[in-house]
């Protein structure tokens, strides 16, 4: 009996012992801060980076970057309901489609703090939006449309993001007559492309507005063989898309800073959750402006994605 009381003592002590090693790790135990995207796209290796660097600066905290299964609505809030129980403090997102997910959304707001990127909710209660302004990268999309077309053509645009567009192409003889969505379908986007050269063969430019339209664009044309004979406006630093640029087949790029939203997101975040809301400036907006990519500016630009990236 002695024996059997001590084995229990002993191994009640060793429960304690485990119990609280337990505690003391979960107490140890750093806060962790996600970077959720909208979908699989190369255009994100530059988020990567910025939250790698992030990390460097921010030593208290673990910076994760997530990308969902699918660019789904559904799908993206499973991974943020899942990241809140893990005890995630911390969300910045790309919401798939901000508009359908504004109950989704403030769920997670009410749950941790929740930062947009890339694509903003403002309906809902997130605490600030970090990214581009759409309106002012449409605009420079103009721009570049009416410096390769100045006596005016049609164009056509792949996917929603064209307000800054309409607006910069007012009063000119350039026309943005058909907008072509494709939910982030690749293969639908190609396509997209393919139908509009039988439907409309007076169109004369093209316009890409997400990172992966202007690649399927490019590769739709060059199997059509009208690769150059199109003016295409592209978004964003895609290889195939600088390499357009570069070779001449892509009039210029609209480029964003996938980098700087998520290194300056990760700290804006990090200060917030300290208390700290000076970065948080009135409107709730903190704009990374976009740039227009030339043929001239295509390998010093490919050098500095390599240099932030550590390569």
């Amino acid at each position: 009996m002695k024996s059997l009381i001590r084995n229990a003592s002993v191994a009640a002590t060793a429960l304690l012992l485990g119990l609280s090693a337990t505690a003391i790790a979960r107490a140890d135990d750093k806060p962790t801060l996600a970077f959720v995207v909208n979908g699989a796209s190369d255009f994100w290796k530059a988020a990567e980076a910025g939250v790698k660097k992030a990390q460097g600066e921010l030593p208290d905290y673990t910076l994760e970057l997530k990308y969902p299964e699918q660019s789904s609505v559904a799908i993206q809030q499973r991974l943020m309901d899942d990241l809140v129980t893990a005890g995630v403090k911390g969300i910045m997102v790309s919401a798939v489609d901000p508009k359908t997910s504004t109950d989704g959304l403030n769920k997670i707001a009410s749950e941790t703090a929740l930062f947009t990127t890339d694509s903003d909710a403002p309906q809902t209660k997130r605490v600030a939006y970090i990214g581009s302004s759409n309106v002012d990268a449409g605009k420079q999309a103009a721009e570049i449309a009416k410096k390769a077309m100045p006596n005016g053509g049609k164009c056509l645009g792949f996917v929603e993001r064209i307000q800054g567009m309409k607006d910069g192409l007012a009063g000119t003889k350039i026309e943005l007559i058909d907008v072509r969505g494709d939910d982030i379908d690749q293969a639908r986007a190609k396509k997209n492309v393919e139908d509009a050269l039988v439907a409309s063969p007076d169109v004369t430019c093209m316009v890409g507005f997400y990172s992966y339209n202007t690649p399927r664009i490019y590769e739709a044309l060059r199997d059509a063989g009208k690769l150059g004979s199109i003016t295409v406006v592209g978004f964003d630093d895609d290889p195939i898309t600088l390499g357009g640029v570069k070779e001449g087949t892509i009039a210029a790029t609209v480029v964003q800073q996938p980098f700087e939203w998520a290194y300056q997101g990760m700290k804006l975040m990090a200060a917030y959750l300290k208390g700290d809301k000076s970065g948080i400036p009135e409107g709730n907006l903190i704009i990374i402006p976009t740039k227009i990519i030339g043929k001239d500016d295509v390998d010093a630009y490919a050098a500095n994605l390599k240099a932030m990236a550590g390569n």
